[in-house]
């Protein structure tokens, strides 16, 4: 009789840790696809974008003791009928008898004229090393959001390049999922860093000379960087598959599609909830959480028991800003517990580290589902 087939379409965090786990935990023919043959460590983007070079992890080293195909191509469309995929560079497609969907998310450049143009995302570590490209040249540098993403990369930066006007432009006031103290404390490396916040602004349109908001005030920037604003492919929406107005996979409980039985989705490119039915954020975090959940519910299935439902509350913050500084916080209520300076920049590069550590070591991934 032959082997399950799961394909797995993404090697990013969540879809390294869903394939690694089912081919562990069962019998069946795991493939993975992936567009590039190199894993993407995406949380040390930022770093990329200041000038530091990230290691090099072929991804043919990350999946192959554990049995799992890898090909390298780019998905163009899903059949769920006929239970294909069809890829970029073979006339042949990838059959599965179980479909994970973990092809994440991409700078979503299209909501604000001229973003596409004139700004360049971080998302990628081509866009990464472009920034880093541009930012030598650069007099004036605009990084727009002020989320965790916008704030890493926004004080690597102004670290990498003083002297240099850095502006961080954000709707809403940065370092809002931080406690009192972590605000503070960002308040304070931002003044020290030289950044110019502009908080409660909206961009309205993006220029080769930088920003104009809705308020009609400019900003001028040789560089605009922009971390705000993801978008997922419309791969699953253009095959049918359910999925919410932003195109993320409509799962369960179980990370299982609520249209398709046959097919999961983890990572950002799917529309999980917590057991409240509060949508989970996207991020590495809850994406790790979630590939767990999903892959256990796949193996669970196959050995004809009952999987387990997703669980999960953020229960930290990790936020570095630039080489030697950073704010950790544990816990989310007046009680947390907020660490800044240089031990949290070193509590930071552990978690990076842990994160890759645990695709070598999928069933981590079980001990962090079970925590919750």
């Amino acid at each position: 009789m032959a082997p399950h087939r799961v394909l797995v379409l993404g090697a990013g965090y969540a879809g390294l840790g869903a394939a690694k786990l089912i081919a562990r935990r069962s019998d069946a023919a795991v493939t993975i696809v992936n567009e590039r043959p190199h894993f993407q460590e995406r949380m040390r983007n930022h770093q990329v974008a200041a000038g530091r070079t990230p290691r090099t992890r072929p991804l043919s080293d990350l999946v192959g003791r554990d049995r799992i195909d890898l090909v390298v191509d780019r998905v163009t469309g899903i059949d769920p009928v006929a239970r294909q995929v069809e890829l970029a560079g073979r006339a042949e497609p990838l059959g599965y008898d179980t479909l994970v969907y973990a092809l994440g998310s991409h700078a979503d450049l299209g909501a604000v004229p001229g973003a596409a143009e004139h700004a360049v995302p971080v998302a990628t570590v081509e866009h990464a090393d472009r920034v880093h490209d541009r930012a030598r040249q650069a007099s004036s540098i605009a990084v727009v959001g002020g989320g965790l993403t916008g704030i890493e990369t926004v004080a690597e930066l102004a670290e990498a390049h003083p002297g240099r006007t850095v502006h961080l432009v954000t709707r809403d006031a940065p370092g809002g999922m931080l406690d009192e103290r972590g605000r503070a404390h960002l308040a304070r490396t931002f003044d020290r860093l030289g950044i110019e916040v502009r908080a409660g602004a909206a961009v309205s349109k993006v220029g080769p000379d930088g920003l104009l908001l809705d308020d009609g005030d400019q900003v001028d920037a040789d560089l605009v960087v922009w971390t705000t604003g993801f978008a997922v492919p419309p791969l699953a929406r253009e095959a049918g598959l359910a999925v919410d107005e932003r195109g993320r996979m409509l799962v369960d409980a179980t990370l299982r599609s609520t249209s398709h039985p046959e097919v999961y989705a983890v990572g950002d490119a799917a529309a999980a909830r917590d057991e409240r039915g509060e949508e989970l954020r996207m991020g590495c975090g809850p994406g790790g959480v979630a590939a767990a959940v999903g892959g256990l519910a796949v193996t669970d299935r196959l050995a004809g028991r009952e999987p387990r439902p997703l669980r999960y509350h953020d229960a930290a913050w990790h936020v570095t800003l630039g080489r030697r500084d950073g704010i950790v916080q544990l816990g989310l209520d007046d009680g947390a517990r907020v660490v800044t300076g240089r031990a949290a920049a070193a509590v930071k590069e552990q978690v990076l580290r842990g994160a890759v550590w645990a695709l070598r070591h999928p069933r981590v991934g079980v001990f962090a589902a079970s925590r919750y």
